[in-house]
């Protein structure tokens, strides 16, 4: 049973239902080192991808998995069961670069100016 509860069997499912895995990993294994290993995995044809690790959220058990964790450290008490597949939930962040920066010049055009004769 120990040597059961080093391996994982994890598979990720993206948002629009497809799935990336199941694929066995080290209970010792970064949530960092997954977002890296769905990346290099990442199907080509579908749009939207990420371009980084940072744009890549794991969800497990309904809990956001921190990128310092373990597997180990995030599994559910449902992993202990022999012969099961853990799915954790793939979800892509949008850029928000576009969204925060404005043009030098907008935030000039925005003021108001009174002018009292």
């Amino acid at each position: 049973m120990a040597g059961n509860q080093d391996q994982l069997e994890i598979k990720f499912r993206l948002t629009d239902g497809s799935d990336i895995g199941p694929k066995s990993f080290p209970a010792a294994t970064s949530i960092a080192t997954l977002k890296e290993s769905i990346l290099a995995q990442w199907p080509k044809d579908k749009e939207n991808g990420p371009r980084t690790v940072k744009d890549l959220k794991l969800i497990s058990a309904g809990k956001i998995l921190e990128n310092n964790k373990t597997v180990g450290e995030c599994q559910s008490p449902l992993c202990d069961a022999p012969d099961t597949v853990t799915t954790m939930h793939v979800v892509v962040q949008p850029p928000t670069m576009e969204k925060d920066k404005k043009p030098p010049g907008e935030e000039k055009q925005q003021k108001c100016v009174c002018v009292i004769l």
